[in-house]
């Protein structure tokens, strides 16, 4: 067995190598621990699924069999994207669900999100389940297992509430992650006509990453709308919990521009509440946010850390920059790059020109996430650095509830340090080039001030 490693817990999830930091031994002591809390919290049923990596069989079984042995009763989906596993512990006597998932990462990686009593779990909560793994203070007993399968409730559930206006043809790249299994089915099943790119499940992506986020991987979906007559396109990623969206004529519509379109919808129906989204997302988000008469709310990154804070405010919506969407509105509050894609196209198919909508929406310069790749801890330590030491004289206002933002009147910088990988998370945004490389500049000096052998990415 594998040594038990700390840094395979993180901050919203624990994610490893597998056959180097993770193992079926591991996942069998994650299923005790796990089955441990969920007893603490009166919990007696746990429900697992898995994305289609290759090493997801042999560690939800592992992960089954620690359950069970702590006594919790095991209710298995299969192959399921992460957010019909959240829908399960909706619509299924069972509160409680981890999902075996590497989400986008490289083909030998895999992990376990994870929700407790209803709650995705985080920070000191998966922190706990690494102490009492290395304490074996386990609950312990026999539970049952059974399979159960959730793929028609959850298609008729969405397909029996979100209605398009008119039929769409559409281009869906799954990247031959899991969302391929359900993609088409769920649109056809709304009315639209899909044309299907590498929705084959196949743990080695031998297409491109599934991962939305890097312009490198909509570029199959870029080219299937120039060649057809499809007049959207949408992309998952590994695991189905964010989308990414192409126009017609080949522009990204990155998540945070997507929110923008979702928000003035959902303000029809929740008019005054707030729309939260992640400290990652263009500023232009707020005065839309106000415009449409609702009130933004800047928040920390991380899928759990907004679910948590949509909770606690009662938001109908919220979203990051990397693609989770979260519609409460409607819906159940957690993120879901399928159901967020069928609420895409019913507000499109209501537009003769669903490309025009969408390239419409505010915009400046902007650059995608660039990574500063560091030694493993360098970036916390860098990212205290900056917020105790950097100076930015022109600044209208600096943020620092995650990282450092630091916002202009023509644009915004931030840093902030990823919360499951060694490296220092970038982006900038400017109303012009100029203003964008003044910011770059601005930041460039910050970090080499406090870390002069960086490779800075910009």
């Amino acid at each position: 067995m594998s040594v038990l490693s700390p840094s395979i817990f993180k901050a919203y999830d624990i994610r490893g190598i597998v056959g180097k930091t993770l193992d079926i031994g591991i996942a069998r002591q994650i299923g005790q621990a796990f089955g441990t809390a969920a007893r603490i919290k009166g919990e007696q049923t746990v429900v697992i699924g898995r994305d289609g990596r290759l090493s997801g069989p042999e560690l939800a079984e592992a992960l089954a069999s620690g359950l069970r042995r702590a006594g919790i009763d095991v209710i298995d989906l299969g192959v399921v994207a992460t957010p019909m596993l959240y829908f399960a512990t909706h619509v299924l006597d069972a509160q409680s669900g981890i999902m075996v998932t590497g989400s986008h990462n490289p083909p030998d990686y895999n992990g376990f999100k994870m929700v407790l009593s209803g709650e995705a779990i985080y920070g000191d909560a998966i922190q706990d389940l690494y102490r009492t793994i290395v304490k074996g203070d386990f609950a312990s007993g026999n539970g049952n297992y059974r399979t159960h399968d959730i793929r028609q409730a959850y298609l008729e559930r969405i397909t029996g509430d979100v209605k398009v206006a008119r039929p769409m043809k559409i281009a869906v790249d799954c990247g031959n992650g899991v969302a391929g299994a359900f993609a088409g089915e769920l649109y056809r099943g709304m009315g639209c006509e899909v044309i299907e790119l590498f929705c084959e499940v196949d743990g080695n992506f031998p297409n491109h990453h599934p991962d939305p986020a890097h312009p490198e991987n909509l570029q199959d979906l870029i080219r299937c709308l120039k060649e057809t007559d499809a007049e959207i396109g949408l992309a998952f990623d590994g695991d189905g919990d964010r989308l990414g969206v192409v126009t017609k004529d080949g522009q990204i519509i990155y998540p945070d521009r997507q929110l923008m379109l979702f928000a003035q919808d959902v303000l029809t129906r929740h008019p005054g509440e707030a729309i939260l989204y992640d400290v990652k997302c263009t500023r232009h988000i707020a005065p839309w946010v106000e415009k449409h008469g609702g009130k933004p709310l800047m928040w920390k990154t991380g899928h759990s850390l907004v679910k948590a804070k949509m909770r606690e405010t009662g938001a109908p919506l919220g979203g990051e920059m990397s693609g989770h969407i979260f519609f409460k509105d409607r819906w159940y509050g957690f993120d879901d790059g399928l159901y967020a894609g069928a609420r895409l196209l019913e507000l499109l198919s209501r537009m003769a020109d669903p490309s025009a909508v969408l390239n419409a929406l505010p915009q400046a310069s902007s650059t995608p996430e660039l990574h500063l790749h560091l030694a493993e801890g360098e970036n916390v330590a860098l990212i205290g650095k900056l917020q105790q030491e950097a100076r930015f004289p022109e600044a209208q206002n600096i943020v620092t509830i995650d990282g450092l933002r630091v916002e202009y009147a023509d644009g915004f910088g931030l840093a902030r340090s990823s919360n499951t990988t060694p490296v220092v998370v970038m982006r900038f945004e400017g109303e012009s080039a100029q203003a964008l490389k003044r910011i770059q500049e601005e930041f460039r000096r910050a970090i080499l001030a406090c870390k002069p052998d960086s490779a800075l990415p910009f």
